[in-house]
């Protein structure tokens, strides 16, 4: 993996769709954590992790320029006359340029994770950067936490559906419903704290990627 990374950025899209509807950025949150705070977490007087004090946020609402399915409208609960109507923008380049001048804030190297990354946020964020002519670095790192917290419960189990929904694991690790899911920050923030129930194991899974292995959802 080269040299330990010393932030995680916590990374949550939501879209107008699923992979097969060709989908375009509705929200993005992505929420900087230094490795100290992982690796060294608080907890509240019954011992339940909490959040860390120190993180930097960027969570930003989209006008996507293309009507959402009425799925993804009512999971998300956005609708395009509520971004309409918010006069939000596309994502363009002075988008792109806000989310790098964020990442470069951050201790390195840097390390994006997001759940269910790999098939999804990842390709998804690389289509929509592609389309400005735009790229991240190709040695930046990329951790998909679906894929490691399977590996961490068995790499040669057998295929549970739903066992590592992030929802799931969040009720496995602290016997309650998550707050604000699809909501990209209340689904960053619930990805934090379970990350951190398992912090240790979790930076040592041999499941990184790199920018560069990222495939674009489309072109």
């Amino acid at each position: 993996m080269g040299a330990p990374v010393k932030t995680f950025v916590f990374l949550d899209l939501e879209a107008t769709g699923l992979n097969r509807d060709l989908p375009k950025i509705t929200e993005i949150c992505l929420v900087a954590v230094h490795v100290s705070s992982l690796e060294n977490p608080v907890t509240n007087e019954s011992g339940e992790v909490q959040l860390p004090r120190v993180m930097d946020k960027l969570c930003l609402c989209v006008d996507p320029g293309k009507p959402l399915t009425e799925a993804a409208a009512n999971i998300t609960g956005l609708s395009n006359d509520q971004l309409y109507d918010s006069e939000k923008q596309k994502f363009d380049i002075n988008l792109i340029n806000t989310i790098n001048e964020f990442v470069n804030r951050q201790a390195k190297p840097v390390c994006l994770v997001a759940h269910n990354g790999f098939y999804y946020d990842f390709p998804l964020l690389k289509t929509e950067l592609l389309h400005q002519n735009e790229d991240f670095p190709g040695s930046m790192l990329c951790l998909d936490s679906l894929k490691a917290f399977r590996y961490l419960d068995d790499p040669t189990a057998k295929y549970v559906k739903g066992r590592h929904t992030l929802v799931e694991i969040y009720r496995r690790s602290f016997g309650k419903e998550p707050n604000n899911s699809h909501f990209a920050e209340g689904d960053v923030l619930t990805l934090i704290l379970v990350f951190i129930c398992q912090a240790r194991d979790l930076l040592n899974a041999p499941i990184y990627m790199t920018w560069e292995q990222i495939r674009p959802m489309y072109t």
